[in-house]
């Protein structure tokens, strides 16, 4: 019975899937069309920039959490607490590479404005 779980996919691995797919779709498309705008010569309006920061933060969380079901869920109760540690740490570099490169891209639009 134990392999049988190794072998069946977790029901969230679907919806995660799903969630980094599609914010990447809309992470592209809203790039595509900023490209569009700025070649037109109008000033952007910061607000619009928050699309692709949660696009960009929808990817950055399915991916941890398709991490986490790799890693940690499917690890053995004696290599749990280890795997738990490590994605932690993982997880908290990422959050704080995207939160670092969220707010300079704000302060650098709030200072050139």
């Amino acid at each position: 019975m134990n392999q049988q779980q190794q072998t069946t996919p977790d029901k969230r691995r679907k919806t995660l899937l799903i969630l980094e797919f599609s914010s990447l779709a809309v992470l592209l498309i809203s790039m595509a069309w900023f490209s569009n705008q700025s070649s037109d010569g109008t000033p952007l309006s910061a607000g619009w920039l928050l699309i692709p920061a949660f696009a960009s933060l929808g990817v950055f969380l399915s991916f941890i959490g398709l991490m986490y079901l790799r890693w940690v869920a499917s690890a053995n109760d004696q290599r749990r607490p280890r795997h738990r540690t490590i994605f932690a740490l993982l997880t908290l570099t990422l959050l704080g590479v995207w939160i670092y490169g969220i707010a300079n891209t704000w302060i650098s639009l709030s200072t050139a404005q």
